[in-house]
């Protein structure tokens, strides 16, 4: 079953305090796991695969949602329309299936995770997951040979796949306390360690620049749909109670934005970040408005569920910074630029 820190921890990761230096000792064990990894590969004891194509992975070094996720789409859709031969591929978090396997649009979200199936409703692009990030690639680019490049859905930590840009996405938290884990909320150092070759850019999704990142726009789209495909303007409930719920990390976000497009709700429900979904049932009659994620695990069984759409914009600051490197990559890789 998912879970999440504790709201206790959270607000304890917020500014160094008694909490997290009573942790504080505890991150020596983080440091001495992140020193051993990245040891094992310098030393060729693991090796990191190298694709023939350019890899972007988007990811966080916060735990807990950044907004991730939209920056992935609307990556994907922009790069595509420019066109770019565009692969995405992700762990599969939530799901159980084992092995590296392509998210189709009949796939289920207890098998490739709630967020792969996502990225395939939205893009209906090629979209595979694995633990193995680097053996979900080799299959993507096996099963589509004309994949010119691939965007990985989270993986900065993930040493075994190189990737050639890495987008580190932040909110308003920035680097909270500055601890590692489970004194702080850091996955890894900020700032990260990178290879000569590897370019980073930093993207914020939240009211607050991060150390000169690029901000991302973000809001809700102004209609929901439901699991039959019908649509409806946000502004038809605002005369009206609904309920909502939301299985993400930062829940209160999600319905903070619908009271803001003029909602009232009754009754909200706030679940762990992945959580199945599986014995969910409505509370009232009231309609139910979620988020995207949580509607690809609730359609089939609740198709009356509405969701509203996350739209995320990046600005042309940050295509400007990103494609000069992405020519030479394609160039580099021996393709055509888009």
């Amino acid at each position: 079953m998912p879970t999440r820190p504790s709201d206790f921890l959270l607000d304890a990761w917020r500014i160094s305090g008694p909490v997290s230096w009573c942790l504080f000792p505890l991150t020596l064990l983080s440091h001495a796991y992140i020193g051993l990894a990245k040891l094992a590969y310098k030393r060729g004891w693991k090796s990191t695969v190298k694709l023939p194509v350019s890899v972007i992975v988007v990811g966080n070094v916060m735990v807990g949602g950044t907004g991730k996720t939209p920056v992935v789409i609307h990556l994907a859709q922009q790069l595509t329309q420019m066109g770019w031969q565009v692969g995405v591929i992700a762990r599969g978090h939530g799901g159980h299936h084992a092995d590296c396997t392509e998210v189709t649009q009949r796939s289920l979200a207890r098998e490739v995770g709630d967020e792969a199936l996502l990225l395939k409703h939205r893009l209906g692009l090629p979209v595979f997951i694995g633990k193995q990030r680097a053996q979900a690639a080799w299959l993507l680019m096996q099963t589509y040979p004309q994949t010119q490049l691939i965007i990985s859905d989270d993986g900065l930590q993930h040493l075994a796949l190189h990737h050639d840009v890495a987008i580190c996405v932040f909110d308003d938290r920035g680097l909270g306390n500055g601890f590692l884990l489970p004194a702080g909320p850091l996955r890894e150092n900020w700032p990260r360690r990178l290879s000569q070759d590897v370019v980073q850019m930093t993207v914020h999704t939240g009211s607050k620049s991060f150390q000169g990142s690029i901000a991302a726009h973000r809001q809700l789209a102004g209609y929901a749909v439901n699991g039959r495909g019908e649509q409806r303007a946000l502004h038809t409930w605002q005369h009206q109670a609904v309920d909502a719920l939301a299985a993400i990390a930062q829940p209160e976000l999600f319905f903070s934005a619908l009271r803001q497009a003029g909602l009232l709700l009754a009754h909200t429900q706030a679940f762990a970040d992945h959580d199945p979904l599986d014995h969910w049932q409505p509370h009232s009659s009231k309609d139910v408005i979620c988020t995207e994620k949580d509607a690809v695990k609730l359609w089939p069984n609740h198709p009356d569920v509405w969701a509203v759409t996350l739209k995320c914009d990046l600005p042309a600051a940050f295509w400007e910074a990103l494609m000069p490197h992405l020519h030479r990559l394609s160039l580099a890789h021996g393709h055509q630029t888009a």
